[in-house]
């Protein structure tokens, strides 16, 4: 629940493993609030292309469409380990990007599974706007790079 004076915090992939109660309300309230302010920023483009505030944060605004799309985010332990499979948004190499993995805690069988669920990561986030490359890391990942459309 938002507690009067603190902020929204979309679920990035590096937080705690386990939601609090009325999570999905709050997800489905931030997104409406995202797209309400795309309609009176954007002029024209509405609510199809990310505000100027996404391009200022685009992990945050990121991991809220995810969230929202109803997309697992991963999970981590109070010792950093991770706990729990699902995407996990970082800033991206260059301002203005993020960047979008799938992740997993060890022999959960994540490098099997990236492909497909990276795809539905970048369908979700391109309805929403945004553009998505698909890219090797290392050790071979795959991870997804997301910028705004130019």
């Amino acid at each position: 629940m938002v507690v009067p004076g603190q902020s929204f915090e979309p679920a990035t992939g590096d937080g705690p493993g386990t939601p609090g109660a009325g999570r999905a309300a709050e997800v489905r309230t931030a997104h409406e609030g995202l797209l309400q302010i795309r309609r009176l920023v954007n002029g024209p483009a509405g609510a199809s292309v990310p505000a100027p505030w996404e391009v200022r944060q685009p992990s945050r605004a990121v991991a809220l469409v995810l969230e929202a799309a109803g997309i697992p985010p991963s999970a981590l332990d109070e010792e950093g380990r991770r706990t729990r499979t699902g995407y996990r948004v970082s800033a991206g190499a260059e301002p203005g990007r993020a960047e979008v993995a799938w992740l997993g805690p060890p022999g959960a069988g994540v490098a099997e599974e990236e492909a497909a669920r990276l795809a539905d990561c970048a369908a979700a986030l391109e309805r929403a706007g945004w553009v998505c490359l698909l890219y090797r890391g290392p050790r071979r990942r795959r991870f997804l790079e997301v910028e705004p459309p130019r």
